[in-house]
């Protein structure tokens, strides 16, 4: 085993503080140790920040993206465990569904409304000869 083998060993030992503080070191000695340092502990994964981190999801560990993808896919939200509480979500979802439609219906016909409404009154005022005065409204 070679020397930095040995010295990358007895730090993994040590643990992420040990790496942190080589690198700290290496940058107040001499900076381009100090990257040096940086650049071989995200590349060879020891800090951990790429495995465990968010793009875990994308790298091998998929399973909890994929069970919130289901959801929007349409499948539905994942099991909890408790079938009561499934029931109870799955009603109250539907129930916000069907709320959220109504109210986008009603807010459709509240535009058509307004929209009917400056429409006739925009007739109205063009109809009306050019010397008369305006109705108050």
């Amino acid at each position: 085993m070679s020397l930095a083998a040995g010295v990358a060993q007895r730090l993994d030992d040590l643990g992420k503080p040990a790496w942190i503080a080589l690198m700290v070191l290496g940058f107040a000695l001499f900076w381009p140790v100090g990257l040096a340092t940086l650049a071989f502990l995200l590349w060879s994964g020891r800090m951990g920040c790429w495995k465990h981190g968010r793009l875990a999801a994308w790298q091998g560990g998929g399973e909890r993206l994929q069970g919130r993808m289901r959801h929007w896919r349409g499948g539905g939200p994942a099991s909890s465990g408790n079938r009561a509480f499934d029931e109870y979500r799955d009603a109250t979802l539907r129930r916000l569904e069907e709320e959220q439609h109504e109210f986008m219906a009603f807010l459709e016909r509240l535009r058509l409304a307004k929209d009917k409404a400056e429409f006739d009154q925009f007739l109205a005022e063009r109809r009306r000869p050019p010397d008369a005065p305006a109705a108050p409204g």
